[in-house]
């Protein structure tokens, strides 16, 4: 049984994690005005932005950067949050593109291109991906080094080895039998390397050691593949704010070993993240606790 001590403690990261959420939701709101009733790109970039979602990437970056003995935190720092949110914003919408996933729904709401068309998801798309970049080379509080540093984290979280190439392999492979390796490979590059760029940019910002931006990267690897796994054991469910079953007829790992292994694999994933993230983060337990809370709430409902 948990104690009060302890009960005090988690209580105390979610209500700060629910702090930082109402920090990123805000800045995000400044950084993506509408010119006018007009801007119907503008528009699209808010609500592929702004829609009701999870943010656990910049969330993660700013609960990383602290536990790494970021104290005195930089505006900027909340800049490279909102700048990653941009990203993952920016691929849904193409992912959702009716050339690609043909998704209707997302987040709960209609997909950017059927709100707007898909003329103006493209745009938005592409309009995000800049902002994203122009956001972190313009940061407050870090150096050059540290903001240039950042854009090629970033830069290569979105391009041929990060999420282009996992959404190539997933349109190309996906439909096809595939060992499980292969899967593997296509979560890593379609998840994994944002959440890398994410705690790569927060070790930027805290000065963090070779050592603990190494084990920061396994944790990263490790994360991104138990938030794959979760994607798809609740592929079926009505609450996703998905479309349910997109997965249906693809090649994933729920689909080629079954929904009790594929559990298995996703705790096997996190327990090494976890330590991967203790080891970087000798004094700082909030980014563990958060992780840890967030998966056994979704893997509950799973069950």
């Amino acid at each position: 049984m948990m104690t009060v001590c302890a009960e005090q403690h988690v209580n105390f990261i979610h209500s700060d994690a629910a702090r930082l959420l109402n920090d990123i939701e805000q800045r995000l709101d400044q950084l993506l005005p509408v010119e006018s009733e007009r801007d119907l790109v503008g528009a699209a970039m808010r609500d592929g932005a702004l829609a009701p979602g999870k943010r656990i990437r910049p969330l993660l970056l700013l609960l990383a950067a602290r536990d790494l003995g970021c104290n005195a935190t930089p505006a900027g720092l909340l800049d490279l949050a909102c700048a990653v949110e941009m990203v993952h914003a920016a691929s849904l919408i193409l992912d959702d593109m009716p050339c690609m996933d043909d998704a209707q729904l997302r987040r709960g709401r209609p997909t950017i291109h059927c709100q707007y068309g898909e003329h103006v998801a493209i745009l938005a798309a592409v309009a995000l991906l800049s902002k994203a970049f122009g956001v972190v080379a313009a940061a407050e509080g870090l150096t050059a080094t540290a903001r240039a540093d950042a854009v090629a984290e970033l830069s290569h979280a979105v391009g041929m080895q990060g999420l282009v190439q996992g959404q190539f392999k997933d349109l190309s492979e996906g439909d096809k039998p595939r060992s499980a390796d292969a899967i593997l490979m296509t979560n890593h590059y379609k998840t994994s390397t944002l959440f890398c760029a994410s705690m790569q940019m927060a070790s930027i910002v805290a000065e963090a050691s070779g050592e603990a931006r190494e084990q920061l990267h396994r944790f990263s690897l490790n994360l991104g593949q138990a938030f794959q796994l979760l994607d798809d054991l609740t592929d079926g469910m009505a609450d996703t704010g998905k479309d349910a079953h997109q997965d249906d007829g693809k090649s994933t790992l729920v689909n080629l070993l079954g929904p009790q292994a594929v559990e298995t694999r996703l705790r096997d994933h996190l327990r090494c993240a976890s330590e991967h993230l203790l080891s970087a983060c000798q004094d700082g337990y909030a980014t563990h606790h958060f992780v840890q809370a967030w998966f056994e709430k979704k893997l509950a409902a799973v069950s």
